[in-house]
């Protein structure tokens, strides 16, 4: 485990000196891909979860509320007998 959290220490490290020292990716990334990411990454979700949505037949476990009744009161045979 100390290995693990020296190594994950090490990496923001890494990271952190690279936000302050100027990343590597070109300074107008965002003004060129920001939006067609953005909008390519909504249709790639909404297509996802209209497929799983309307395709694999998963039960979604929805409320029963209105759709079950309960059972009748049933007297216990013994008490009707005494």
């Amino acid at each position: 485990m100390y290995r693990f959290a020296k190594a994950a220490l090490n990496l923001s490290g890494q990271a952190t000196r690279q936000v302050r020292h100027g990343s590597t990716a070109p300074q107008n990334f965002h003004m060129k891909y920001g939006n067609g990411l953005i909008v390519g990454g909504a249709t790639f979700c909404v297509a996802v979860w209209s497929f799983v949505l309307t395709q694999t037949g998963i039960t979604w476990n929805l409320s029963p509320v209105g759709k079950l009744q309960p059972k009748p009161w049933r007297q216990a045979e013994e008490a009707e007998e005494e």
